[in-house]
Formats: C-alpha cells, structure tokens, sequence
C-alpha cells in the first residue's frame, strides 16, 4: 500500500515530543507539507531539527502558539493559514484519586484535550469543505471507553472527544472532508515513563517496570506490553490519505486490543 501526501499540508496539534512528534514525522515521510505546533517557538524548532535529521528534506512549518488560548490560535493560524490535514493531538493527562479532582483541574482537562480541538476543527474545517477534500483526526484514548479510576477526569475528556468528532463528521457530511478519531491505547513515550512510575516501584529497571504496570494496572491488553508512537502514526497517516476516503464518523482503534469489543 503506497501513501503520497505529496501537495497537502498538515497541522499536528502537540507535536513537539511523543505520539504528536510520531505523526508529524509519519505525514512528513508521507510527503506532506507539515506544521509542527507546540507552547514555544524554542520546543518547536527542536522537534522540526530531530525530524529533519531523521528525514532530510523534510517540509517542516513551525506553528508554535498554545491553541488552549485565542492569542495561540492566531499565532498558529497566521504561520499556517489553511490546512489539508488537521490532527488534535495535543493533550494531557495524570494520576489522581477521583475524589481529589479540584473543579480547576476538571477544567483544566476540558479545556486542553476537547476545547482545543473544537477551536481548531471550527478554524480549519471551512477551508477543507470549500476544497471538496480534508481530514480532521482527533487522537483520543482507550480512556474514553475504558476509564481509568485513577483518572477519570482524563477520561471523561476522551470520552467528549469521540462526541466531538461524529458531530464534526456529520457537519461535514457529503463535502468530500472525513472526520475521525484515533483510539491509541497505552503507549511508550517520555511522560508514560513518568505516569507508570507513579503507579510501579520506582526503583524497578523500565522493562520490569513495564510489565508490572501492564499486568497490574492495565491486564485486559492482548499485546501485553505498551505500544510505540509509530504505530499510533501508522493509522493516523492512513487515515489521513486518499485510501480512507470512505470512513468518516468513526472511532479507530490501535489499542493493542484493551477494549473488549468486536466492534472498532
């Protein structure tokens, strides 16, 4: 299976470290035209150098602005104005009993994993109907379906995200743009290492560290180890290609099996 990108540009919302950085670098592979976002003009142009390097000749834009903001959403909209590909990406998460979830932090969830997507989406998806193509990727969570007790304010956000996206989706119906979510289940990057290590002894070695967390707190995995952020961007980049012109509206899974369902 053969993707080109070759001619679109996309807007990877985070992507300065982790599943963000892995899209960004999968569609830049792809060929498209990609902007890299994240709070700081300094983090950006560190994760355009490390991608470049990787794939020289990459076309990396530099789109810092903190989307949480209409100030940030200005920045990024004035270095890229329109976009083919737009991936909500950007997000947070951590442990906290339930009951000591403050209505700051709720709010706070809120506003960084579902209100910066809605801003960007209502930014970029009149463009993309205009042109007849676009795709509009929300990377959402096993939390939405699945809820961690340990944080369940981070799963209510993907649980809002999944809403968000087939309302979008059916905004969009028959103007040739799709609109998906990407359900990533647990996943190795820097600040899993440090959320495992909230849950696990911390003096254990990371690769037992790993198993005690995925035995322990996250049993219901069929691959039985974390997933890498490159096969998150795996599915995002094809989704994000000509080839899933047909499905819109959904809820993919790369979840290495954690939700039990049969359905995707």
């Amino acid at each position: 299976m053969h993707i080109d990108l070759s001619g679109k540009t996309a807007l990877v919302t985070g992507s300065t470290q982790g599943i963000g950085a892995a899209i960004a670098t999968g569609l830049a592979r792809a060929g498209a035209r990609v902007a890299v976002n994240g709070r700081t003009a300094e983090s950006v142009d560190r994760a355009r150098e490390r991608i470049a390097a990787d794939h020289p000749g990459a076309d990396l834009v530099a789109a810092p602005g903190d989307l949480t903001g209409d100030d940030g959403l200005a920045r990024v909209l004035e270095a890229v104005p329109a976009v083919d590909v737009l991936v909500n990406n950007l997000g947070v998460f951590g442990a906290r009993p339930a009951l000591e979830i403050t209505d700051e932090e709720w709010r706070r969830y809120f506003e960084v994993n579902v209100l910066t997507a809605v801003r960007t989406t209502r930014a970029y998806l009149p463009g993309m109907t205009v042109g007849s193509w676009g795709r509009v990727l929300n990377i959402a969570s096993d939390s939405a379906v699945v809820v961690p007790a340990e944080m369940i304010h981070y799963g209510m956000t993907k649980t809002a995200l999944l809403s968000v996206t087939r309302g979008f989706a059916k905004e969009a119906a028959g103007t040739g743009v799709t609109v998906n979510s990407v359900i990533a289940g647990p996943t190795h990057t820097g600040g899993v290492e440090d959320f495992v290590y909230e849950l696990v002894d911390r003096d254990l070695p990371w690769e037992e560290a790993q198993r005690v967390f995925m035995r322990e707190h996250r049993p219901m995995s069929l691959i039985q180890r974390l997933i890498e952020p490159e096969e998150i961007a795996n599915m995002v980049v094809y989704l994000a290609s000509p080839l899933a012109s047909a499905t819109t509206g959904g809820a993919l899974r790369v979840d290495g099996g954690y939700v039990d369902s049969i359905l995707p």
